[in-house]
C-alpha cells in the first residue's frame, strides 16, 4: 500500500492511478484525517462482490434460524394456487 498527499497526486495523477490499476492501494491523506483509497475497478469490483455475499449469507443464516426455531408458515400447493387467483 502507498500514501501519498493530495497535491503529490494532482502532480503525478497517471502515476498514481498506474499504481493503483495494477492492484497497489493508493492511500491520499487530506485534512481532517478524510483520506480516501484508490484501487482499481477489478479490485473495488471484487470488494463489492464479497460484500454481496457476505450479506446473502446473513439472510441464509437468518433463515436457517428462524427454520430451526419454528418461525415458518408451511402451505400446500393447494394453498398456494389458491392465494394466485
Amino acid at each position: 500500500m502507498i500514501a501519498t498527499k493530495q497535491m503529490d497526486l494532482r502532480a503525478n495523477i497517471k502515476k498514481y492511478f498506474d499504481i493503483a490499476f495494477n492492484g497497489e492501494p493508493v492511500i491520499v491523506s487530506r485534512k481532517e484525517n478524510k483520506n480516501v483509497v484508490i484501487i482499481s475497478e477489478t479490485e473495488y469490483n471484487e470488494l463489492a462482490k464479497a460484500r454481496q455475499n457476505a450479506e446473502y449469507l446473513t439472510k441464509l443464516n437468518r433463515a436457517d434460524e428462524q427454520i430451526k426455531n419454528g418461525q415458518v408458515v408451511t402451505k400446500t400447493m393447494d394453498e398456494l394456487l389458491a392465494m394466485e387467483e
